[in-house]
């Protein structure tokens, strides 16, 4: 019975030889032969020594050859190996992070603005494309509600939250509300919200609606049937921003018109994208790699998501990475991914009427 890439113990020379032909087929795209391992990757040992321990590797199901007589290319099991256990990731250098820091300064702007900036930050420095997953209502607290009558029997529901995110949802009613009364809806539950997490808002409207004051007080009670309403998928409900698919195109291995399309329709769906990422929801992991066939979406067979979450305080928020092919440069990416992920969760932090911070450094 084989083990998996996580139980694995590999000889010193066999993670030489493992990390030598995943470098390799990072840089080239082609499958590695045997001798440009031994040429470029000082190994003092024979050409047919090297060759023995790629077949080796290869029955444990760390290498594959694509073709009789070709080298070898990583598997999904040997890129798992090599990333949880041989790469050393580095600090990003200062120029590095002077760059990026100067890329997000420019004044300051609202929470939805700076989270696009953050995917197309990532899809700049990465050369792959940017995602970021936008918060969950549920992990902020309240600020402000409001009421707009739009027309007769329809009202938008406004909710802004203590971190500045703003959700937008249409409530469909059975009775036309003058806007007067729709004023007094949002005073009062202002009022009885007031920076209470928003995780907790259906159960206090549920509790109040128990209540007293709002079983003989239709106003009362109209407001809170509203606000229970618009919350109640808005507070579970969130999107992904995507940004710099073109660089996908300039990887040789989609090429392939057809390939491209079914990863780009992939993209088009974003739910399975949110679902892709809420797997690396994980506060105690600064950074997650989900490779190929671990997405359990078929069309991204081919891809990796490198991802790090990033914290408001304590709390995490949501999640930003890229999307890239599995042979992308991990070493150069994780770095920037996990550096990014800190700086946004530096500017979360930042009080609201403060402008964001300048980069002090030159670039």
């Amino acid at each position: 019975m084989k083990r998996s890439s996580h139980e694995m113990k590999l000889s010193e020379r066999n993670q030489k030889v493992l990390e030598a032909v995943v470098c390799g087929y990072i840089r080239s795209g082609e499958p590695v032969g045997s001798r440009t391992v031994s040429k470029h990757y000082g190994l003092n040992v024979s050409s047919a020594t090297i060759r023995n321990i790629m077949a080796d590797l290869e029955d444990m199901g760390l290498l594959h050859q694509p073709h009789t007589s070709a080298g070898r290319v990583p598997t999904d099991k040997g890129l798992r190996l090599y990333l949880d256990s041989i790469l050393k990731i580095r600090e990003l250098e200062k120029r590095q992070q002077a760059l990026i820091r100067k890329a997000f300064s420019s004044g300051r702007v609202d929470i939805e603005e700076l989270l696009r900036r953050t995917s197309q930050v990532l899809s700049r420095f990465c050369r792959q494309a940017g995602i970021v997953l936008w918060p969950r209502l549920s992990a902020t607290r309240f600020k402000h509600i409001e009421f707009v009558r739009l027309r007769a029997r329809s009202i938008l529901v406004i909710v802004i939250t203590a971190s500045g995110l703003v959700q937008h949802t249409l409530v469909e009613w059975d009775e036309d509300i003058p806007q007067d009364n729709l004023d007094k809806y949002s005073r009062y539950l202002n009022e009885i919200l007031q920076d209470i997490p928003l995780s907790r808002v259906k159960e206090c409207i549920l509790k109040e609606m128990e209540g007293e004051k709002a079983l003989f007080d239709q106003l009362f009670s109209r407001a809170l049937e509203m606000s229970r309403r618009a919350l109640q998928d808005a507070l579970e409900n969130t999107d992904v921003h995507i940004a710099g698919h073109k660089h996908l195109l300039s990887n040789p291995e989609f090429a392939d018109v057809e390939r491209m399309r079914r990863i780009l329709e992939a993209f088009e769906d974003k739910s399975r994208i949110v679902r892709l990422l809420d797997r690396a929801l994980d506060p105690s992991r600064q950074v997650q790699i989900i490779l190929g066939t671990e997405s359990d979406i078929s069309e991204l067979y081919e891809m990796s998501v490198v991802s790090s979450p990033y914290k408001r305080g304590e709390t995490v928020l949501g999640v930003l990475g890229v999307i890239g092919p599995t042979r992308m440069d991990y070493s150069r990416i994780i770095p920037v991914v996990t550096f990014t992920a800190s700086l946004l969760s530096q500017f979360l932090e930042e009080p609201e009427d403060t402008p964001m911070p300048q980069d002090s450094g030159s670039a």
